[in-house]
């Protein structure tokens, strides 16, 4: 993971914020009770002047790896003058060993609140485009959400363990509508393309231009996100909650956009980077390296030696990435790092035949090494070929590589043992 990944989308607010949240409610409602027709009436009315709008506000896809989904908050438009944007998307980058904390799956959110139009600010100042849904509440359901908010900000549940795909920014304000109305809200059909049907695949999708960051993803998180998802699960994404809101329906048949609006114009894509270029895109770097290998691997048959500075460059590489999946798998909490099938090939074994290939006496061990490194990639392989994990297939280059490395090595030894024995 890197720190593009987990720098705060709101960190232009966030600090001066955050506090005036917790001591200030968004709204304060007054207790019912029974009451005459007439008296109930007059307090429809005053519900209905102290009720706000309600909007599902949509951010459009920025230039940075964290901001490439979207984001989404909810507007809350009063009567009074008062016009807010609550979002779930806030968190101090500077706080104790936050870096670890978020590798290790404890990064704890925050639910923030700013002035709309400071809100609007930050993103009209990146050209990135700012959509708005309004929300089809009534009266009394606009004020239970506005309670909902008011508790969770003066209480101990303002803040949240943030999960990249099933607790999130887009994932918090949908659960909210939903609280507040009483009931479930159905998701109008996702646009993704038809072969988006899991976590990775649209991950892929949203991050098509940033192919070395999806490749740090394919790496990191195992086969718990390829499974096949439901409609409602695509709504994870903040871009794609916007389109699925469209068509999105209550329980009791309502429809739940009313209206839609631009909040801030803005070209749809203009504030994300551009394609990779080909030649610096993950699938030729790694089959450049493969290509290498298999050069080298021929020439070390043919003149029956080692190229063992390449090894042991090749498998270094491959042992430090495994010490990354091994704290990923057994020490972080994050739910979708494990099972992994590409600790097969990346793992801290690999230091063996780094390492083993410099010292006369690990040759047996090596050896025994290649064999097992061997019929483990050969178990990724078909892990990958038959959908039991999706692999990025940039990986596939650096199989092969691995494999040419392992039949190699074996069969150079064999062969000056044969020469021993003769």
């Amino acid at each position: 993971m890197t720190k593009r990944y987990i720098a705060a989308i709101m960190t232009a607010i966030a600090a001066s914020v955050t506090i005036l949240c917790a001591q200030t409610p968004v709204a304060t409602s007054t207790p019912r009770s029974n009451n005459s027709p007439e008296e109930m009436e007059s307090e429809a009315v005053d519900a209905a002047i102290e009720a706000p709008e309600v909007w599902l506000v949509t951010c459009y896809p920025g230039m940075d790896v964290y901001e490439l989904e979207g984001h989404t908050a909810l507007r809350l438009k009063f009567n009074d003058g008062r016009d807010v944007a609550v979002n779930w998307g806030v968190f101090d980058f500077n706080s104790p060993n936050f870096l670890y904390r978020f590798v290790k799956g404890e990064t704890d959110y925050v639910m923030g609140i700013a002035p709309y139009d400071l809100f609007k600010a930050s993103y009209a100042r990146h050209s990135r485009r700012v959509e708005e849904q309004k929300i089809n509440l009534t009266p009394s359901e606009a004020i239970r959400l506005t309670e909902l908010i008011d508790s969770t900000l003066t209480g101990n549940n303002r803040v949240y363990r943030y999960n990249y795909v099933k607790d999130n920014c887009a994932t918090r304000p949908l659960r909210y509508l939903e609280n507040a109305m009483g009931q479930k809200i159905t998701l109008g059909a996702n646009s993704l393309p038809a072969d988006c049907s899991s976590f990775r695949d649209d991950m892929t999708y949203y991050h098509r231009n940033y192919p070395w960051y999806q490749l740090g993803i394919d790496l990191a998180l195992g086969s718990g996100i390829d499974y096949r998802l439901t409609n409602r699960e695509h709504s994870f994404a903040p871009i794609m909650l916007k389109d699925m809101m469209e068509g999105a329906k209550g329980e009791d048949g309502r429809q739940v956009v009313t209206e839609t609006a631009v909040a801030v114009e803005g070209n749809q894509t203009a504030a994300t980077g551009g394609p990779t270029p080909l030649p610096l895109q993950p699938i030729t770097v790694m089959t450049a390296i493969m290509l290498a290998t298999a050069i080298i691997s021929a020439t070390d048959v043919t003149r029956g030696k080692l190229t063992k500075w390449w090894t042991s460059i090749l498998y270094g590489a491959f042992g430090l990435a495994g010490l990354l999946l091994t704290f990923l798998i057994f020490v972080s909490e994050h739910e979708a790092t494990t099972p992994n099938w590409q600790y097969l090939m990346m793992n801290p074994f690999c230091f063996i035949a780094a390492i083993g290939i410099w010292l006369k006496n690990c040759k047996k061990v090596v050896y025994f090494y290649q064999i097992i490194n061997f019929v483990a990639l050969l178990a990724l392989t078909a892990a990958g070929l038959s959908g039991m994990q999706r692999l990025n297939v940039a990986l596939y280059p650096l199989i092969v590589s691995d494999m040419l490395c392992a039949i190699t090595y074996l069969y150079i030894n064999k062969r000056e043992c044969l020469k021993k024995q003769k």
